[in-house]
């Protein structure tokens, strides 16, 4: 099967919240449960740049290059060959209005188009030199944003660390409008990740993500670090079978 979108993602800045699962239940696609690491549920909040991004091998004009910053959780679901783990969105933002049209409309996906920017300071960052990264947003005339500074070099994720559990997961699930599921699966190597320092985020939660997700990021991240990122590919979503859930 050819992918249907092919990209890659860079400098994925990743603040990592412990949650209550009680604050997510209500959200769980059908077919899929709550993943944990260590008996801990997280949510996190993720800005990356989108890049040389493709539809089915095409290029789209004004539309290869941009930003995103997203709410994520972390659900599973057992497939032929066991679990297979992924994420789920509480909301995606993008600058392009046509992206986050045809994401709500065609596959139900929580997208909403905001006017974005960057600073990305990340030269010889890959050889230990410190490095900056900022993702904002202007949402309801003000100006919101997600930043963080790396240390140090980019390391390989280590076999069942937070860093692993937050950055490899190979599977997305989108509810569906009738209550069903779509999975789609993503290809990717595995990421490297810096620690982080500096991390800010400013956001009217409420407003942008709900009232349930106030106090959860109006807290000090469990954890914070940012991923290289790659090349990345992404298959058509199919529809969860009824009765896997």
């Amino acid at each position: 099967m050819r992918p249907f979108l092919t990209a890659t993602w860079r400098y994925l800045v990743m603040l990592n919240y412990e949650v209550d699962p009680k604050v997510l239940a209500p959200l769980v696609p059908r077919g899929t449960e709550l993943d944990t690491w260590q008996g801990k549920t997280f949510v996190s909040m993720v800005g990356f740049r989108f890049l040389d991004t493709r539809v089915r091998g095409l290029a789209v004009p004004f539309h290869r290059e941009f930003d995103e910053v997203n709410l994520r959780y972390y659900v599973r679901h057992r497939g032929p060959e066991g679990w297979r783990r992924g994420v789920a969105f509480v909301r995606e933002l993008v600058p392009r209005w046509a992206i986050a049209t045809v994401a709500r409309v065609v596959y139900n996906e929580p997208y909403l188009a905001l006017p974005m920017r960057h600073i990305v300071e990340m030269e010889g960052a890959e050889q230990g030199a410190p490095g900056r990264l900022e993702y904002a947003w202007k949402h309801e005339g003000r100006w919101q944003r997600l930043a963080a500074s790396t240390r140090g070099r980019p390391v390989t994720s280590t076999p069942d660390s937070q860093e692993e559990f937050i950055t490899e997961h190979y599977w997305g699930y989108t509810p569906q409008r009738d209550g069903g599921c779509a999975e789609y699966r993503v290809e990717h190597p595995r990421w490297s990740v810096w620690q982080a320092d500096d991390v800010a985020f400013d956001c009217d939660v409420s407003r942008l993500y709900g009232d349930r997700f106030t106090s959860v990021l109006s807290g000090t991240p469990a954890s914070a670090f940012v991923a290289d990122g790659s090349g990345v590919a992404v298959y058509p979503g199919e529809r969860l079978a009824v009765g896997m859930d």
